[in-house]
């Protein structure tokens, strides 16, 4: 089977999406024998020749100032969407619903494989962070929904996922594909968790909480910290460690410091290591800490907290938010209402009872992880439904006057690419010409110089010799 992987971003960028893609590519060669090849915006100075399968890399945007880091693609780039269509995809798989599904409708234009789509998260929260305009956002999320209407198999990572796209508006069916592990099921390596942790204030019997992710105050954070606040003031000892980066980071920090939780030139009870992209160091932190906040209700899957229990770590999690599904309370898990006050609670009895919390974690390890291996084996199980429901015409869909604009967008960009190219040749030659016309100039000066100064040597001889 051929897939074609598209998304809005990739490596060398590093995100919970980024790691699917990496995953779905590796399994479905490795365990499928499918042919792998992946559509993302182009990065400066990215370089893809180390992956075992072609990445092509399309025009994009510098927008990293207002997207945290991330450039924006051109979706109408015919060059781009010639190359994917060369490689004859079977399956189309967008796993992000704005140019990434964009290119996906052309590249079905062209070669008329069927559009998969995943639902990875709440881009709605972001559009609107990024997009101040209320107007403006609205109609950007109604495009998207439109757009992922327009695909031929949505899935989505929980079924709270799916409630929120039902909840923009979206019409159509969707399914319920989970997203899986890369860690291995146990703990890390004792001597690997000392090097990882080696420098940091943690000292021996006081409690260890983490917490992995994008620093994002709509990642519950600012309620971790007045939380954590209420559990100092009541005269309990612990270290608290945020891993990761992102737009909030600072901000964070300076609440931090407000709190009494850090201090300036100490960490205190709060460390911020920054990003760590390594995977057994990630496995090392998991593995030190005694419990996993994650008090999010923007996530529409937690990846972290089934990574965390991949390590034996069990997560605090809000009630009814899409990162507690299967889990029970007190059993693989623990869930509160949303309030500093509750978590403050349960950290406090948590705190007395470290081997109570690590048993939990055990129950989380053997209940919660599911492995990538089996999840893309899902996926490519599924793969073949929709590629059997194409050839019994389940999957025709009413032509849409959309699709034909974007087609003709995408002729009229490729048009207009080929004029620039010719413009740039012309320019070059003429410019070479130019130069070359420029030095024949030059050396017939040159020439005639000489020439003048040998007539004068001769006017200036037959002068004196007539003298």
């Amino acid at each position: 089977m051929k897939v074609c992987l598209l998304n809005d971003s990739f490596a060398p960028v590093i995100d919970g999406v980024v790691n699917v893609m990496l995953n779905y590519a590796d399994y479905l060669g490795r365990d499928h024998g499918a042919e792998v090849m992946v559509g993302t915006p182009k990065y400066p100075d990215a370089d893809y020749s180390a992956y075992a399968y072609p990445v092509v890399p399309y025009q994009s945007f510098d927008t990293t100032a207002i997207t945290n880091g991330y450039r924006t693609g051109n979706p109408f780039s015919g060059k781009a969407v010639a190359e994917l269509a060369a490689f004859k995809p079977e399956i189309i798989h967008s796993h992000c619903p704005a140019s990434a599904t964009i290119i996906a409708r052309l590249l079905r234009e062209e070669c008329g494989a069927p559009i998969v789509f995943t639902y990875h998260t709440k881009y709605d929260i972001d559009i609107e962070r990024a997009v101040k305009i209320k107007l403006a956002a609205k109609e950007s999320i109604r495009a998207m929904v439109s757009n992922i209407e327009a695909c031929d198999d949505v899935w989505v990572v929980s079924r709270g996922a799916g409630e929120s796209l039902k909840a923009l508006g979206f019409q159509g069916d969707y399914r319920v594909m989970n997203n899986g592990v890369d860690f291995e099921k146990g703990r890390a390596d004792a001597a690997l968790v000392e090097k990882t942790t080696e420098g940091y204030d943690l000292p021996a019997g006081v409690p260890v909480f983490l917490f992995v992710g994008r620093m994002m105050t709509y990642k519950g954070l600012p309620l971790i910290l007045d939380a954590l606040k209420l559990l100092a003031d009541s005269g309990q000892d612990f270290r608290m460690v945020f891993v990761g980066k992102g737009p909030d980071k600072e901000l964070l920090e300076r609440r931090a410091k407000e709190l009494g939780l850090m201090e300036n030139g100490k960490a205190g009870k709060c460390i911020f290591t920054g990003p760590i992209y390594d995977r057994e160091a990630l496995r090392a932190w998991n593995t030190r800490a005694d419990l996993f906040l994650f008090p999010s209700t923007f996530d529409t899957n937690g990846l972290v907290v089934r990574e965390a229990a991949a390590c034996g770590l069990a997560s605090v999690l809000i009630e009814g938010s899409c990162a507690a599904e299967d889990v029970s309370d007190g059993h693989n898990g623990f869930t509160i209402r949303e309030t500093p006050e509750a978590m403050a609670a349960l950290l406090r009895e948590a705190c007395g009872n470290l081997d109570r919390l690590h048993e939990v974690g055990e129950n989380a390890m053997n209940e919660l992880v599911l492995s990538w291996r089996d999840c893309v084996s899902a996926a490519y199980e599924r793969y073949q439904v929709v590629l059997d429901e194409k050839k019994r015409g389940a999957l025709q869909k009413k032509k849409l006057p959309a699709d034909l604009l974007l087609s003709l967008t995408a002729r009229s960009m490729e048009e207009a690419e080929r004029y620039r190219q010719i413009r740039r040749e012309l320019f070059c030659d003429f410019k070479e010409s130019a130069v070359g016309m420029m030095e024949n100039i030059q050396d017939a000066e040159e020439h005639m110089e000489r020439f003048l100064d040998r007539i004068g040597e001769i006017v200036r001889r037959e002068i004196g010799s007539k003298k």
